[in-house]
Protein backbone atom coordinates (compact mmCIF):
# COMPACT_ATOMS: atom_id res chain seq x y z
CA UNK A 1 0.00 0.00 0.00
CA UNK A 2 1.38 3.61 -0.41
CA UNK A 3 3.02 4.84 2.31
CA UNK A 4 0.51 6.29 5.20
CA UNK A 5 -2.32 5.72 3.11
CA UNK A 6 -4.48 2.76 2.14
CA UNK A 7 -4.62 4.10 -1.56
CA UNK A 8 -3.85 1.11 -3.36
CA UNK A 9 -0.75 1.56 -5.79
CA UNK A 10 0.11 -0.38 -8.62
CA UNK A 11 2.73 -2.33 -6.67
CA UNK A 12 -0.39 -3.67 -4.80
CA UNK A 13 -2.34 -4.44 -8.34
CA UNK A 14 0.43 -5.92 -9.52
CA UNK A 15 0.74 -8.56 -6.81
CA UNK A 16 -2.42 -9.41 -7.37
CA UNK A 17 -2.92 -9.90 -10.63
CA UNK A 18 0.53 -12.14 -10.44
CA UNK A 19 2.28 -9.40 -13.24
CA UNK A 20 5.15 -7.04 -12.67
CA UNK A 21 4.72 -3.61 -12.56
CA UNK A 22 6.05 -3.05 -16.14
CA UNK A 23 3.23 -5.00 -17.16
CA UNK A 24 0.68 -3.20 -14.87
CA UNK A 25 1.84 0.22 -16.45
CA UNK A 26 1.57 -1.16 -20.16
CA UNK A 27 -1.72 -2.61 -19.52
CA UNK A 28 -3.35 0.74 -17.90
CA UNK A 29 -1.73 3.05 -20.07
CA UNK A 30 -3.12 0.89 -22.66
CA UNK A 31 0.22 0.22 -24.53
CA UNK A 32 -0.32 -3.01 -23.73
CA UNK A 33 -0.95 -5.15 -27.27
CA UNK A 34 2.16 -6.98 -28.41
CA UNK A 35 3.84 -7.01 -25.37
CA UNK A 36 1.34 -8.57 -23.18
CA UNK A 37 -1.33 -11.28 -23.94
CA UNK A 38 -4.87 -10.66 -23.94
CA UNK A 39 -5.58 -12.76 -20.77
CA UNK A 40 -2.79 -10.65 -18.79
CA UNK A 41 -4.56 -7.69 -20.00
CA UNK A 42 -7.72 -8.66 -18.03
CA UNK A 43 -6.03 -9.97 -15.35
CA UNK A 44 -4.61 -6.43 -14.90
CA UNK A 45 -8.01 -5.00 -15.50
CA UNK A 46 -10.20 -6.65 -13.23
CA UNK A 47 -7.13 -6.52 -10.80
CA UNK A 48 -7.44 -2.28 -10.62
CA UNK A 49 -11.08 -2.79 -10.78
CA UNK A 50 -11.52 -5.49 -8.05
CA UNK A 51 -8.61 -3.01 -5.67
CA UNK A 52 -10.41 0.45 -6.60
CA UNK A 53 -6.75 1.57 -8.52
CA UNK A 54 -6.46 5.09 -9.73
CA UNK A 55 -3.39 6.05 -11.44
CA UNK A 56 -1.98 9.10 -9.30
CA UNK A 57 -2.02 10.75 -13.18
CA UNK A 58 -5.68 11.24 -12.85
CA UNK A 59 -4.98 13.58 -9.90
CA UNK A 60 -2.29 15.48 -11.86
CA UNK A 61 -4.58 18.71 -11.75
CA UNK A 62 -4.72 18.83 -7.73
CA UNK A 63 -1.18 17.68 -7.69
CA UNK A 64 0.29 20.51 -10.24
CA UNK A 65 1.52 23.46 -7.67
CA UNK A 66 1.74 21.47 -4.59
CA UNK A 67 5.30 21.38 -4.17
CA UNK A 68 6.42 22.53 -7.69
CA UNK A 69 9.23 20.16 -7.70
CA UNK A 70 10.16 17.45 -9.95
CA UNK A 71 12.60 14.46 -9.86
CA UNK A 72 15.35 14.46 -12.28
CA UNK A 73 16.20 10.45 -12.35
CA UNK A 74 19.85 9.59 -14.25
CA UNK A 75 22.40 7.13 -14.32
CA UNK A 76 25.32 7.68 -12.72
CA UNK A 77 26.94 7.14 -16.67
CA UNK A 78 28.50 10.01 -18.60
CA UNK A 79 27.81 12.00 -15.70
CA UNK A 80 29.22 15.23 -18.07
CA UNK A 81 25.84 14.68 -20.42
CA UNK A 82 23.65 14.59 -17.69
CA UNK A 83 24.91 17.49 -15.99
CA UNK A 84 24.22 19.14 -19.33
CA UNK A 85 20.48 17.68 -19.12
CA UNK A 86 20.02 18.59 -15.66
CA UNK A 87 21.54 22.03 -16.40
CA UNK A 88 18.41 23.01 -19.41
CA UNK A 89 16.07 20.68 -16.97
CA UNK A 90 16.40 23.45 -14.49
CA UNK A 91 16.40 26.41 -16.67
CA UNK A 92 12.65 25.64 -17.51
CA UNK A 93 11.63 24.73 -14.27
CA UNK A 94 12.83 27.97 -12.70
CA UNK A 95 11.17 29.81 -15.61
CA UNK A 96 7.97 28.40 -14.39
CA UNK A 97 8.67 28.70 -10.67
CA UNK A 98 9.27 24.53 -10.27
CA UNK A 99 12.91 23.11 -8.42
CA UNK A 100 14.76 20.36 -9.83
CA UNK A 101 15.83 17.50 -7.09
CA UNK A 102 18.92 15.20 -9.35
CA UNK A 103 18.64 11.72 -8.35
CA UNK A 104 21.34 9.81 -9.61
CA UNK A 105 20.88 6.12 -9.66
CA UNK A 106 24.07 3.99 -9.19
CA UNK A 107 25.01 2.30 -12.22
CA UNK A 108 22.07 2.80 -13.94
CA UNK A 109 20.25 0.29 -11.61
CA UNK A 110 17.72 0.93 -8.77
CA UNK A 111 19.22 2.07 -5.20
CA UNK A 112 19.45 0.20 -2.16
CA UNK A 113 16.80 2.07 -0.54
CA UNK A 114 14.23 4.72 -1.26
CA UNK A 115 16.33 8.41 -0.44
CA UNK A 116 12.89 10.14 -0.08
CA UNK A 117 11.19 9.33 3.10
CA UNK A 118 7.69 10.02 1.06
CA UNK A 119 8.58 10.73 -2.48
CA UNK A 120 4.77 10.67 -3.91
CA UNK A 121 4.28 13.67 -0.98
CA UNK A 122 7.07 15.72 -2.05
CA UNK A 123 7.02 15.32 -6.01
CA UNK A 124 5.14 16.41 -8.25
CA UNK A 125 6.17 14.41 -11.49
CA UNK A 126 9.60 13.06 -12.43
CA UNK A 127 11.71 13.01 -15.60
CA UNK A 128 13.79 9.79 -15.81
CA UNK A 129 16.42 8.18 -18.39
CA UNK A 130 15.76 4.89 -19.27
CA UNK A 131 19.45 4.09 -18.06
CA UNK A 132 18.00 4.55 -14.62
CA UNK A 133 14.69 2.86 -15.10
CA UNK A 134 15.05 0.39 -12.47
CA UNK A 135 15.38 3.26 -9.81
CA UNK A 136 11.84 4.43 -10.33
CA UNK A 137 10.02 0.79 -8.83
CA UNK A 138 12.32 1.71 -5.47
CA UNK A 139 11.30 5.68 -5.55
CA UNK A 140 7.58 5.12 -6.33
CA UNK A 141 8.41 7.15 -9.09
CA UNK A 142 5.91 5.25 -11.89
CA UNK A 143 2.97 6.20 -9.73
CA UNK A 144 3.97 10.06 -10.29
CA UNK A 145 3.38 11.76 -13.84
CA UNK A 146 6.23 10.48 -15.59
CA UNK A 147 8.14 11.56 -18.69
CA UNK A 148 11.08 9.31 -19.99
CA UNK A 149 14.28 10.55 -22.21
CA UNK A 150 16.12 7.94 -24.42
CA UNK A 151 13.04 5.39 -24.23
CA UNK A 152 11.39 3.04 -26.54
CA UNK A 153 8.40 5.01 -27.83
CA UNK A 154 6.09 1.91 -27.83
CA UNK A 155 6.81 0.83 -24.53
CA UNK A 156 7.58 3.34 -22.19
CA UNK A 157 6.15 3.62 -18.79
CA UNK A 158 5.99 7.48 -19.35
CA UNK A 159 3.34 9.35 -20.09
CA UNK A 160 5.52 10.84 -22.87
CA UNK A 161 8.92 10.44 -24.24
CA UNK A 162 11.72 12.88 -25.65
CA UNK A 163 14.20 11.64 -27.41
CA UNK A 164 17.22 12.83 -29.24
CA UNK A 165 17.60 11.24 -32.99
CA UNK A 166 20.26 8.82 -32.17
CA UNK A 167 19.12 6.59 -35.21
CA UNK A 168 19.88 9.57 -37.20
CA UNK A 169 23.57 10.12 -35.55
CA UNK A 170 24.65 6.50 -35.68
CA UNK A 171 23.68 6.63 -39.76
CA UNK A 172 25.92 9.76 -40.25
CA UNK A 173 28.83 8.25 -38.42
CA UNK A 174 28.45 5.01 -40.54
CA UNK A 175 27.68 7.12 -44.16
CA UNK A 176 30.70 9.20 -43.27
CA UNK A 177 33.10 5.91 -42.44
CA UNK A 178 31.69 4.29 -45.32
CA UNK A 179 32.11 7.20 -47.76
CA UNK A 180 35.77 7.24 -46.89
CA UNK A 181 36.42 3.99 -48.08
CA UNK A 182 35.68 1.47 -44.79
CA UNK A 183 34.15 -1.52 -45.04
CA UNK A 184 35.69 -3.32 -41.99
CA UNK A 185 33.78 -2.15 -39.14
CA UNK A 186 34.05 -3.31 -35.39
CA UNK A 187 31.23 -2.07 -32.90
CA UNK A 188 32.55 -1.03 -29.54
CA UNK A 189 29.07 -1.32 -27.60
CA UNK A 190 28.39 -0.13 -24.53
CA UNK A 191 27.56 -2.79 -22.36
CA UNK A 192 24.22 -1.83 -20.68
CA UNK A 193 20.84 -3.21 -21.03
CA UNK A 194 19.15 0.33 -22.78
CA UNK A 195 16.75 1.08 -25.74
CA UNK A 196 19.81 4.34 -26.58
CA UNK A 197 22.17 1.40 -27.11
CA UNK A 198 19.59 -0.83 -28.48
CA UNK A 199 19.21 1.63 -31.08
CA UNK A 200 22.77 2.31 -32.37
CA UNK A 201 23.97 -1.55 -32.37
CA UNK A 202 20.43 -1.59 -35.18
CA UNK A 203 21.31 1.47 -37.01
CA UNK A 204 24.94 0.44 -37.81
CA UNK A 205 23.89 -3.12 -38.60
CA UNK A 206 21.74 -1.86 -41.07
CA UNK A 207 23.57 0.69 -42.57
CA UNK A 208 27.32 -1.66 -43.23
CA UNK A 209 25.09 -4.40 -44.12
CA UNK A 210 23.25 -2.82 -46.84
CA UNK A 211 26.66 -2.07 -48.55
CA UNK A 212 28.21 -5.32 -50.47
CA UNK A 213 31.59 -6.35 -48.83
CA UNK A 214 31.17 -4.50 -45.53
CA UNK A 215 31.42 -6.20 -42.53
CA UNK A 216 30.61 -5.59 -38.81
CA UNK A 217 31.73 -7.31 -36.09
CA UNK A 218 30.97 -6.18 -32.31
CA UNK A 219 32.44 -5.93 -28.80
CA UNK A 220 30.76 -5.24 -25.84
CA UNK A 221 32.18 -2.99 -22.99
CA UNK A 222 31.51 -1.52 -19.81
CA UNK A 223 31.73 2.39 -20.02
CA UNK A 224 34.69 3.48 -18.22
CA UNK A 225 38.02 3.85 -20.48
CA UNK A 226 39.41 0.67 -18.70
CA UNK A 227 36.77 -1.55 -20.08
CA UNK A 228 36.84 0.15 -23.67
CA UNK A 229 40.75 -0.38 -23.26
CA UNK A 230 40.77 -4.17 -22.89
CA UNK A 231 37.50 -4.82 -24.89
CA UNK A 232 39.28 -2.84 -28.06
CA UNK A 233 42.38 -4.26 -27.56
CA UNK A 234 41.10 -8.15 -27.40
CA UNK A 235 39.20 -7.43 -30.44
CA UNK A 236 41.43 -5.51 -32.68
CA UNK A 237 43.87 -8.58 -31.34
CA UNK A 238 41.62 -11.03 -32.69
CA UNK A 239 42.40 -13.83 -35.65
CA UNK A 240 41.33 -12.18 -39.44
CA UNK A 241 41.54 -9.00 -41.14
CA UNK A 242 42.12 -6.39 -38.77
CA UNK A 243 39.06 -3.83 -38.75
CA UNK A 244 39.98 -0.32 -40.58
CA UNK A 245 36.68 1.63 -38.64
CA UNK A 246 36.14 1.40 -35.10
CA UNK A 247 32.50 2.43 -34.05
CA UNK A 248 31.96 3.56 -30.28
CA UNK A 249 28.61 3.97 -28.67
CA UNK A 250 30.05 7.07 -27.04
CA UNK A 251 33.36 9.25 -26.66
CA UNK A 252 34.45 7.62 -23.52
CA UNK A 253 34.49 4.25 -24.98
CA UNK A 254 36.08 5.54 -27.76
CA UNK A 255 38.98 7.31 -25.54
CA UNK A 256 39.53 3.77 -24.65
CA UNK A 257 39.26 2.45 -28.12
CA UNK A 258 42.20 5.11 -29.06
CA UNK A 259 44.83 3.90 -25.74
CA UNK A 260 44.32 0.39 -27.17
CA UNK A 261 44.83 1.16 -30.74
CA UNK A 262 48.32 3.05 -29.10
CA UNK A 263 48.95 -0.17 -27.52
CA UNK A 264 49.16 -2.48 -30.23
CA UNK A 265 51.48 -0.46 -32.06
CA UNK A 266 48.96 1.31 -34.33
CA UNK A 267 47.96 4.94 -35.07
CA UNK A 268 44.58 6.85 -35.14
CA UNK A 269 43.75 7.32 -37.86
CA UNK A 270 46.41 5.78 -40.05
CA UNK A 271 45.76 2.42 -39.27
CA UNK A 272 42.28 2.56 -37.60
CA UNK A 273 39.58 5.38 -38.03
CA UNK A 274 37.76 6.24 -34.35
CA UNK A 275 34.55 7.61 -33.72
CA UNK A 276 32.37 8.41 -30.55
CA UNK A 277 29.22 9.84 -29.86
CA UNK A 278 28.22 12.38 -27.47
CA UNK A 279 30.67 15.38 -28.29
CA UNK A 280 32.32 15.42 -24.98
CA UNK A 281 35.11 17.93 -23.41
CA UNK A 282 36.86 14.57 -23.67
CA UNK A 283 36.43 14.58 -27.58
CA UNK A 284 38.82 17.75 -28.30
CA UNK A 285 41.30 16.61 -25.23
CA UNK A 286 42.00 13.60 -27.22
CA UNK A 287 45.16 13.62 -29.85
CA UNK A 288 43.65 12.86 -32.54
CA UNK A 289 40.40 14.99 -31.55
CA UNK A 290 38.11 12.64 -31.84
CA UNK A 291 35.23 12.61 -34.29
CA UNK A 292 31.92 12.44 -32.82
CA UNK A 293 28.14 13.24 -32.51
CA UNK A 294 27.13 16.68 -30.53
CA UNK A 295 24.11 15.79 -28.58
CA UNK A 296 22.91 18.91 -27.49
CA UNK A 297 22.00 17.56 -23.63
CA UNK A 298 20.94 21.07 -22.35
CA UNK A 299 18.62 21.06 -24.95
CA UNK A 300 17.39 17.69 -24.33
CA UNK A 301 16.87 18.59 -20.37
CA UNK A 302 14.91 21.72 -21.41
CA UNK A 303 12.51 19.47 -23.48
CA UNK A 304 12.17 16.92 -21.69
CA UNK A 305 11.10 19.67 -18.59
CA UNK A 306 8.96 21.41 -21.30
CA UNK A 307 7.11 18.00 -21.77
CA UNK A 308 6.95 17.01 -17.67
CA UNK A 309 5.07 20.56 -17.28
CA UNK A 310 2.71 19.75 -20.53
CA UNK A 311 1.93 16.40 -18.93
CA UNK A 312 0.96 17.78 -15.73
CA UNK A 313 -0.97 20.45 -17.16
CA UNK A 314 -3.16 18.34 -19.24
CA UNK A 315 -1.38 19.63 -22.61
CA UNK A 316 0.59 17.41 -25.67
CA UNK A 317 4.31 17.59 -25.87
CA UNK A 318 6.20 19.06 -28.59
CA UNK A 319 6.86 15.73 -30.86
CA UNK A 320 9.43 14.76 -32.77
CA UNK A 321 13.26 13.91 -31.88
CA UNK A 322 16.07 16.56 -31.05
CA UNK A 323 18.32 16.56 -34.31
CA UNK A 324 21.96 15.95 -33.65
CA UNK A 325 24.81 16.38 -35.77
CA UNK A 326 28.03 14.64 -36.69
CA UNK A 327 31.32 16.72 -36.12
CA UNK A 328 34.23 15.34 -38.44
CA UNK A 329 37.36 15.54 -36.99
CA UNK A 330 41.14 14.30 -37.24
CA UNK A 331 40.40 10.74 -35.93
CA UNK A 332 38.78 9.61 -39.09
CA UNK A 333 40.11 8.94 -43.04
CA UNK A 334 40.34 6.78 -45.76
CA UNK A 335 41.39 3.32 -44.95
CA UNK A 336 45.58 2.49 -45.59
CA UNK A 337 45.61 0.62 -49.03
CA UNK A 338 48.09 -2.40 -47.11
Amino acid sequence: MARGSTRPTSRDVAQAAGVSQAAVSLVLGDKWRGRVSEATAERVREAARDLGYRPNLAARNLRLGRTRTVLLVVPALTTEFFAGVYTGAARVAAAHGFGVVLYPSPEGVGPARDPFASAQAALDGVLASSMAADALTAIRGDQLPLVMLDSDPEGSLGAATVNLDITDGMRQIADHLLSLGHRSFLHLAADVPSWTFEVRARELAARVGAVPGASLRTARAPISIDGAVAAAEAALSAPGPRPTALVCDDDKLAAGACKAVRRLGLRVPDDVSVTGLDDLALATALDPELTTVRLDAELFGERGMRALLAVLEGRTPEAGDIPVELVVRASTAPPSAS
